[in-house]
């Protein structure tokens, strides 16, 4: 029978951390605001309680045991939800509307997990959601139809709060040669001055010879339209869907933009609802925004 041991208590798992990532039992314990002693002590009690080492001893500090290692990334998401959570409890509950435009590039991604979280935290607020193009909720903002937009911005000129940068590419199916083709079939938004202003004139700037082969009004037509081998389309490289690859220079196709993804305010509207949604939404940017998009 395997041994049975007590249950890992989270502020055991907070100094573990503090400890593997100074390497130092002195500098995780001025970290901590404690004594080095008690902090050794607290490591003691955490190998006792997993029933192995998980630090090795040196003169110049400690390193993670290949069980120490293992342990790490669970102490993290424990002790990072337990600071969520004692976060959110101390979070005076707001109320009130709020209505933001999100583009349908993220409907699937990052935006659902982050209105919803944001939802379940304050149940008193009305989250309203427009799903559109970046015309679209510019002239829901200028109407007072949204308090926020995340929008695309290709040319530097939308004044907001930078979220990340995602490029749009041309993408192409993985086990299709549809891009070798010529005139190349591509797939494009219908009624679109950015596909013509930004992808088509991409195409024609490297004299890569095109037809307009699929028109649609959404991100997922298009993802479809590659997906299935029928075409190539503009596609944002963070929406690039399974089974399928950016094209590049080396295939011969440019990249079409360098896509600012900005945060833009109704500037008649505001409140901590409001604000709150904003750093909900920097939140779920972030692993985004620290991408590194050549």
């Amino acid at each position: 029978m395997a041994p049975m041991y007590p249950p890992l208590e989270s502020d055991l798992l907070r100094i573990f951390v503090a400890v593997a990532e100074a390497e130092n039992v002195t500098h995780a314990a001025d970290r901590l605001s404690r004594t080095q002693s008690a902090v050794s002590m607290q490591v003691r009690k955490l190998e006792d309680s997993v029933g192995m080492a998980l630090f090795e001893r040196g003169p110049r500090g400690v390193t993670l045991t290949a069980e120490g290692k293992r342990l790490l990334p669970y102490a993290r998401r424990i002790v990072g939800l337990v600071d969520e959570t004692t976060a959110a409890m101390r979070m005076a509950p707001l109320d009130g509307p709020v209505r933001i435009g999100i583009p349908e590039e993220y409907n699937q991604t990052i935006l659902p997990n982050a209105v919803a979280a944001f939802a379940e935290i304050h149940p008193g607020i009305e989250v309203t959601v427009l799903c559109g193009y970046t015309s679209q909720q510019l002239a829901a903002l200028e109407s007072d139809q949204l308090d926020l937009a995340v929008i695309f911005d290709w040319c530097d000129g939308i004044a907001g709060e930078f979220l990340a940068l995602d490029p749009t590419v041309w993408v192409a199916s993985s086990t299709h040669d549809r891009h070798l083709e010529r005139p190349v079939p591509v797939a494009v938004y219908w009624r679109s001055s950015w596909c013509r202003d930004f992808a088509l004139r991409s195409l024609e700037r490297h004299a890569v010879a095109y037809r307009i082969a699929y028109t649609c009004d959404t991100s997922g037509g298009l993802r479809s339209a590659v997906t299935s081998g029928l075409t190539i389309a503009p596609l944002s490289r963070s929406n690039i869907p399974p089974g399928a690859r950016e094209l590049t220079i080396a295939d011969g196709f440019p990249p079409i933009d360098s896509s600012r993804v900005v945060l833009k305010r109704n500037p008649r509207r505001g409140g901590p609802a409001i604000d709150g949604m904003v750093d909900m939404l920097l939140k779920a940017f972030a692993p985004l925004a620290g991408q590194a998009f050549g």
